[in-house]
């Protein structure tokens, strides 16, 4: 007749434990087990040693909660118990913050080697086999339970660091970043690199995590630092770590949806993020008025439509950038390129205007480039420098009332 499983201790019908006298003899040793399981951290984890006082007294509140968890399963062990309460209950919060998972896992890997070498101590004759059983399957209860806590403690900290990452990218795009919104963003590891602009442009739908981490892998491939969200139905990424505003842009714009995606000037720092953020909510307003923009497209290459759309700073940066110098460099400059664009964009055209040759028009209408860097004779910039000077005027009040 085959003998019955053991695998797991029982109770029986009298309520006197199957295998009382091992139990009696773990209760006893749970304490010189804890110690001698402390020892051996000290002995073998150099990073234990290395810990603060207060935390390896933690360490050992837990290495004691789990052999006296142990006990207990031993002793019922089909009743429904939270191994990952018992065991790490006793222990704060912040210490999954102390010591990582692997850190962990060792730790727990200690203690039930030091178990396991004491069976022969602790089982009373013949419970030997249970004992190593029981532990076996306890050892793999508190694998998952350790894997839970950790868990837990990730998906706590990501959902905090996602309303931290919206609290910062809402903050510059507001116009409302200050010193706190700085703070916040270097507990998500901004290190505060010198180039920062802002792309925006459409989410695409469905999940917006999904979105968000497709912008982190990018954003690692290209060896750039990012802050990112999704604002309604913006995709906004706060992008450090590069001068070249157009090569961010077209680094990131893989997970934005279809339409445009527009990247605003690189300016110094996070708390100067907003003037380029600015820029380019503005940029991705008025970028239907260009039916052909490429995409990406530069805030500063949609001057003049964002101009005509009602944005002051794209009214006062084509005047104080165009206008301004062009006035400075001589009334000759600013009226030759008027002429010139008047007369749909022809030299002998505009040099029978002013009465001079050809040649004289040609070599102003360069140094407008130079001063300028808008080329007349670019249909695109040439667009660009007629608004320009149409703000000029407007400001200078030379229209007649």
């Amino acid at each position: 007749m085959p003998e019955p499983e053991t695998s797991k201790p029982e109770a029986a019908a009298s309520g006197v434990h199957s295998h009382a006298a091992t139990l009696k003899r773990l209760e006893k040793s749970s304490g010189s087990l804890a110690a001698q399981a402390i020892a051996r951290m000290d002995e073998t984890l150099p990073w234990y040693r290395a810990m603060p006082p207060e935390n390896r007294s933690w360490i050992g509140l837990v290495a004691q909660a789990g052999i006296a968890a142990f006990t207990e399963w031993f002793r019922h062990p089909d009743a429904p118990q939270a191994i990952s309460t018992d065991v790490f209950g006793t222990a704060p919060r912040e210490l999954t913050r102390a010591i990582t998972l692997r850190q962990t896992v060792e730790m727990v890997r200690t203690t039930i080697e030091v178990m396991e070498s004491a069976i022969d101590e602790v089982a009373a004759p013949g419970d030997e086999r249970v004992l190593r059983e029981a532990l076996l399957v306890y050892a793999r209860e508190i694998a998952f339970a350790t894997a839970q806590v950790y868990a837990q403690a990730a998906e706590a900290r990501g959902a905090w660091d996602a309303r931290l990452e919206s609290l910062v990218v809402n903050a510059v795009l507001s116009g409302e970043a200050d010193e706190g919104a700085v703070s916040r963003a270097a507990a998500l590891g901004w290190n505060a690199p010198e180039h920062v602009c802002v792309v925006l442009g459409t989410a695409p739908d469905g999940d917006s995590e999904l979105t968000v981490e497709a912008i982190r892998r990018a954003a690692r491939h290209a060896k750039l630092q990012v802050l990112t969200g999704v604002l309604g139905d913006r995709l906004v990424v706060i992008a450090g770590g590069s001068d070249n505003p157009i090569a961010v842009a077209k680094s990131l714009i893989g997970p934005y949806a279809a339409g445009p995606v527009v990247a605003g000037p690189v300016v110094a720092d996070l708390l100067a993020a907003t003037r380029s953020a600015q820029a380019a909510a503005a940029g991705l307003k008025a970028c239907s008025a260009w039916q052909d923009a490429p995409r990406p497209v530069l805030a500063d290459d949609l001057l003049p439509e964002r101009a005509i759309a009602g944005d002051p700073s794209a009214r006062e940066q084509l005047v104080e950038e165009i206008y301004r110098p062009l006035e400075e460099a001589g009334s000759a400059l600013l009226e030759t390129l008027s002429v010139y664009l008047e007369q749909a964009s022809s030299l002998e055209g505009a040099a029978r205007m002013l009465f001079v040759h050809p040649n004289t028009v040609r070599y102003r209408l360069r140094r407008v480039t130079d001063v300028t860097g808008w080329s007349p004779s670019d249909v695109r910039s040439a667009f660009t420098l007629r608004i320009a000077l149409i703000l000029g005027r407007l400001a200078d009040g030379d229209l007649p009332a």
